[in-house]
């Protein structure tokens, strides 16, 4: 077990090609970016479908 994770250090440490820390910031930024653009979206449709099918069960019941 010992070895396994002194290996798994190894690999990382040495044989592992990082992304610099200023494209990760970057890419971290587009990624919440992308993710607000999306959840507001998504909360659009969901509201507008909430009040279509509000109006559809109050047109049923009159």
């Amino acid at each position: 077990m010992i070895n396994y994770i002194k290996e798994s250090y190894n690999e990382l440490k040495n044989h592992v090609t990082w992304t610099p820390w200023s494209e990760a910031q970057r890419l971290t930024v587009i990624v919440a970016t992308f993710s607000v653009v999306m959840a507001l979206i998504v909360f659009g449709i969901d509201t507008v479908f909430s009040g279509v099918i509000s109006k559809y069960f109050e047109w049923i019941k009159s």
